[in-house]
């Protein structure tokens, strides 16, 4: 009998009756996961200023590792010799690994720009993680241009060809390589190789990059397949693309449906407004017995509407990422623990959310740890913001196995963003 599997505990479509979402458990050999779930991101094999064992004390089942990091530092030959991801990182629990496209993506047509899975509305003025997505694909490969910063990425039809941001030494990767580079380091769930294309891209490229994405799709199944012992050892996630374009995500859906995945991811960049309407359409047609990951987005909010739009799993940087500049989750809205206010607040962060950081620390106490530049300031506030999130994800899960999920949202939300 197979150690993966995953079981539909309850819909939500009771409660909503066009409703997607739903409460379930991905099975692993290294674990199980509750879902809806959201996976702490550990792009090096490790979370930022935090031990395992604070992670799992917070709440954490699941963590995603970054290919394209652990390829350059340490070398996935390393990892595979001290016995896979989850012995070299000391975590007995579930593991993820993405297949690399989105971070060569980031060192090509969005180099210098600030990647956000969200694109600017220019009409209403917002201005989010990305001021502009500027598509300036060079038409060759120059060494001398590309070892100048580092940071440079040349798409065919084959593959990838970039440059690491560490020496500007060349590398390849190809759908092939991507899943061998996987298979070593030994994740239990991991990603075909897709390519991320700019939100700003004409439509034409777009539709060249799906195509390419579903030939991609097809040739890491292949290596996939080729490979018995990891074959039974890891699920392999095909990515739906299709930017903001619907009929292209529509599409993606339907062709990706047609391959044996054992599950699927949802990447790209989507428009704020339309991410309930673009996960409707995607997860209509995707197998519904088959998990589904949202890649790159975990704002409280977004939680909401992935899970009531048929996802189970999520992955995001944002929480330790902000935690690290001060930034603090509340039940009351997100806070900086910079601003002055705090430098005589010897109230918790939040007395109804019951993390490591709130039980036992201030807010004074936090905001001298970071106007000090104390590394402590980043490992208390990371603790804190991953237990938020992920319990939030758990009382979600708990809220529609308990047909309560309409009042929760509400209740949480109308403070949260009041």
């Amino acid at each position: 009998m197979s150690a993966f599997s995953f079981k539909i505990e309850k819909k939500l479509n009771g409660e909503i009756p066009s409703a997607l979402g739903r409460a379930g458990v991905i099975s692993t050999p290294h674990g199980k996961i509750n879902t809806p779930a959201f996976i702490v991101v550990g792009t090096k094999a490790t979370v930022k200023a935090l031990t395992v064992e604070q992670l799992l004390e917070s709440g954490v089942e699941s963590v995603l590792a970054n290919t394209y990091h652990l390829f350059l530092e340490p070398g996935e030959d390393v990892v595979k010799e001290a016995g896979g991801l989850n012995k070299f990182m000391n975590l007995n629990a579930p593991t993820w690994t993405d297949s690399g496209g989105f971070q060569v993506f980031s060192l090509g047509a969005a180099f210098g720009k600030g990647i956000s899975k969200f694109s600017k509305d220019k009409d209403k003025g917002e201005v989010g993680d990305i001021d502009a997505y500027i598509d300036e694909r060079p038409n060759i490969y120059n060494k001398k241009l590309a070892q100048s910063h580092g940071k440079l990425c040349i798409v065919d039809e084959e593959g990838v060809t970039f440059t690491s941001h560490i020496d500007g030494s060349m590398h390849r990767f190809t759908p092939e390589r991507s899943i061998e580079i996987q298979h070593k380091l030994g994740a239990d769930i991991m990603f075909a190789f897709d390519e991320c294309t700019s939100p700003t891209a004409d439509r034409e490229y777009q539709k060249e990059a799906l195509d390419r994405t579903h030939r991609w799709a097809k040739r890491s199944i292949l290596a996939h397949k080729q490979n018995y012992s990891a074959l039974k050892e890891q699920w392999l996630f095909g990515i739906v693309q299709g930017g903001l374009e619907q009929d292209f995500r529509r599409e993606s859906a339907e062709e990706l449906s047609k391959m044996d995945f054992d599950g699927y991811g949802i990447g790209g960049c989507f428009n704020k407004d339309g991410l309930a309407e673009s996960l409707k359409i995607v997860n209509n047609i995707l197998p519904e017995e088959k998990p589904r990951h949202l890649l790159g987005i975990g704002e409280p909010v977004d939680l909401f509407i992935g899970i009531e739009n048929g996802i189970d799993t999520f992955d995001c940087v944002t929480p330790t990422r902000i935690a690290r500049t001060g930034s603090v989750y509340t039940s009351n809205g997100t806070i900086n623990l910079l601003n002055a206010k705090y430098r005589n607040d010897f109230s918790s962060i939040d007395e109804e959310v019951h993390s490591y950081t709130s039980k036992n620390y201030t807010k004074a106490y936090l905001s001298h740890l970071f106007r000090s530049n104390e590394m402590l300031g980043a490992t208390l506030a990371s603790m804190h913001n991953i237990y938020f999130i992920v319990n939030l994800v758990k009382d979600i899960r708990q809220s529609i196995i308990e047909d309560r999920f309409c009042q929760f949202k509400a209740e949480f939300l109308g403070r949260y963003y009041q």
